[in-house]
């Protein structure tokens, strides 16, 4: 078993790779520029702008690249819809590939043929990218978070940190007052923390849940196991049953020696591992019979591109080994390809957080059940807002 995790030690095996994509040099259309738009955090679009096109550079020193700030993702659907309007004309969309936007919020958009299938586009990677990880064959997912368990490895050894729900819930119950995950509607930490004792009370079968099936009749019939679970758990839990405020609170908690282990996002706490809000020692585990969920931030690229070829060159790019490899290390997340696509350091590394299953759960009328019922069966005490 590997030892805990040391985000430091991350950053000294991220070696960069030295293989280099075989681009052709392509004359751009318009001013030159492939237009790359994202509604994501600062962060992401430093990462584009300092890791990314840099690396893509020097495989293509022909390449001029930018990235646009739509905002959020208002403005990606702005710039989706003016592709839209643009398809079948000659008129240039002024946008070449979208971070983080899906094809199903531009209603219509796959049926009229706006975005790029890459199933079918011949674009380099495509078989480095993780099965469990796809969506369509309209988006690329390239980036992701899931939810671990963290834990103060002074108290707790690599060897004995949980890696089922079982092992899990019986730590619980053997540490009193040591655990502790956020009220589901502050965060998506304990909002998936509360997700996974639904799976659990449901067969472990995320595949019971989809956008498209909820009901009130439905929900009553597959929830109210999830709430059994949890207010057993509640008497073991920090202070007999007190929930955090959000994402933040559950690693301060943790940070302040407050409590032993509880659910984080992957980039939050690598982060806080790198800022020295937590210490280089903190463990991280993922659950092997079925993880946490999660989800991924995904590209795609618009058929009508002014620059398409180039567009699907750079989705390439970001699926190499070298890109791959620093999501993990600059940004925390979680990589889009099977983690056999990676360093293998860091492979080695990340031994007990690579996930067998990236299950994830929809939102929509789901959210609303889910937070509703949850404070109603599980924290009647606990006042919303």
């Amino acid at each position: 078993m590997s030892s805990p995790l040391s985000r430091r030690a991350f950053l000294g095996t991220a070696a960069a790779s030295t293989a280099a994509l075989a681009l052709p040099r392509i004359t751009l259309a318009a001013d030159g520029f492939v237009n790359v738009y994202t509604g994501s955090d600062s962060n992401i679009s430093d990462f584009w702008t300092n890791v990314i096109l840099p690396g893509f550079k020097s495989v293509n020193a022909d390449a001029r690249v930018r990235v646009v700030d739509a905002g959020d993702g208002a403005g990606l659907r702005a710039m989706a819809d003016r592709a839209m309007a643009a398809l079948g004309t000659d008129s240039d969309p002024q946008v070449d590939l979208f971070e983080a936007y899906t094809p199903d919020q531009t209603e219509g958009s796959i049926d009229a043929g706006l975005w790029v299938n890459f199933a079918t586009a011949g674009i380099d990677n495509m078989e480095k990218v993780n099965p469990a990880a796809k969506q369509t064959d309209f988006d690329l997912p390239y980036r992701g978070s899931q939810v671990l368990l963290a834990y103060d490895a002074s108290k707790v050894s690599a060897e004995d940190a949980p890696k089922t729900w079982d092992e899990m819930t019986a730590w619980i119950h053997a540490n009193p007052g040591q655990f502790i995950y956020n009220r589901p509607d502050k965060g998506g930490s304990g909002g998936n923390f509360v997700r996974r004792a639904i799976h659990e009370a449901n067969g472990r079968d995320p595949q019971k849940f989809t956008l498209d099936n909820y009901s009130d009749a439905y929900a009553e019939e597959t929830l109210p196991g999830a709430w059994d679970i949890l207010n057993g758990l509640a008497p073991s839990l920090y202070e007999g049953g007190s929930y955090s405020s959000g994402n933040t609170q559950s690693i301060q908690l943790l940070a302040q020696g407050v409590v032993t282990m509880t659910p984080v996002w992957s980039d939050q706490v690598l982060q806080s591992i790198t800022m020295g809000v937590l210490p280089e020692n903190t463990g991280l585990v993922q659950l092997q019979d079925l993880a946490l969920c999660g989800g991924f931030s995904r590209i795609t690229i618009p058929t009508n591109a002014a620059n398409l070829e180039v567009a699907k060159q750079l989705a390439a790019y970001v699926l190499s080994e070298e890109v791959q490899s620093k999501i993990i290390t600059e940004l925390g997340g979680f990589p889009g390809v099977t983690w056999d696509s990676v360093d293998a350091a860091l492979r080695e590394k990340y031994a007990d957080v690579i996930p067998a299953s990236i299950p994830t759960f929809p939102g929509g009328d789901w959210d609303a059940a889910i937070n509703d019922r949850w404070y109603r069966n599980v924290a009647p005490g606990i006042a919303r807002g």
